[in-house]
């Protein structure tokens, strides 16, 4: 995965965990965590682990036997994951592409991923790795937003940014929020050989405790930035206009919306 959208490198992932994690992604990490928990898996996997939010959970909510390998495609991400865990907590942590996995074939009871697989460029070829990874009977965890009508804040974003950059603005904003068609991820997830499917809408409320510290996640935690800079802008004043916006449409919270999907192997 080398795409632009793919890119979470220099200053990104600490703005990312800092920003992004407390207002939009600990409550779904609550949530991944204890589904993957509920199934007592001896083994399990996580793709696109990033910063370790999801991973911690994992660690805290599984029992200590069970071995955890957190994964990430940027080195960056899992330097800050790695910072939130002591010597000798039993994590491996893998720089790894998901559409091209370095594990032996049924290696794991259980595949876990937290709004990663929209960035995935082929997500067939990652759904069929998974299976692949995955033990008889294993099961794949994942979960993706919703549109930008159950996520506002993302494509409040959007238009701010869109209106300082008319003529080529950025398209960041519309990866993560493009993958969200039940039908289409049932079809893919059952072509890559799956047999059991399911999949819940999950939606949340959640605070917005400080406007500047989120607006500085949603421009400087992402690679809206570098988006930003190539086209010759200033990302401190973009992140005062985000904030603005931010503040006058949703004010002190907002909803969030995705979907988690559980995908069995025979």
């Amino acid at each position: 995965m080398t795409t632009q959208a793919a890119r979470f490198v220099g200053s990104i992932p600490e703005n990312y965990d800092r920003g992004l994690g407390p207002h939009i992604f600990f409550g779904y990490a609550d949530d991944l965590a204890r589904r993957v928990a509920d199934l007592r898996p001896g083994s399990v996997l996580e793709l696109a682990a990033g910063t370790g939010i999801v991973t911690r959970k994992l660690r805290d909510i599984l029992k200590s036997d069970c071995d955890l390998v957190a994964s990430d495609l940027n080195a960056p991400m899992l330097e800050v994951a790695k910072a939130k865990f002591q010597p000798g907590e039993s994590v491996q942590f893998e720089q790894a592409d998901a559409t091209d996995l370095d594990f032996d074939d049924s290696s794991f009871d259980l595949v876990a991923c937290q709004f990663g697989v929209m960035f995935f460029p082929d997500k067939g070829r990652s759904f069929a790795e998974v299976y692949r990874v995955l033990k008889p009977s294993g099961s794949y965890i994942f979960n993706v937003w919703g549109s930008w009508d159950e996520n506002p804040f993302a494509q409040i974003t959007h238009e701010v940014v869109a209106k300082l950059f008319p003529d080529d603005p950025p398209r960041f904003y519309k990866v993560p929020f493009s993958y969200h068609d039940a039908d289409d991820i049932r079809e893919s997830v059952l072509e890559a050989g799956f047999s059991h499917f399911s999949i819940d809408s999950v939606s949340l409320r959640s605070d917005i405790p400080s406007v500047s510290e989120f607006a500085t996640g949603l421009v400087f935690g992402n690679p809206l930035y570098e988006e930003v800079t190539t086209r010759g802008g200033d990302p401190k004043d973009i992140c005062l206009a985000v904030a603005d916006a931010i503040d006058h449409h949703l004010g002190s919270e907002m909803p969030l919306q995705a979907l988690v999907i559980h995908a069995g192997k025979s």
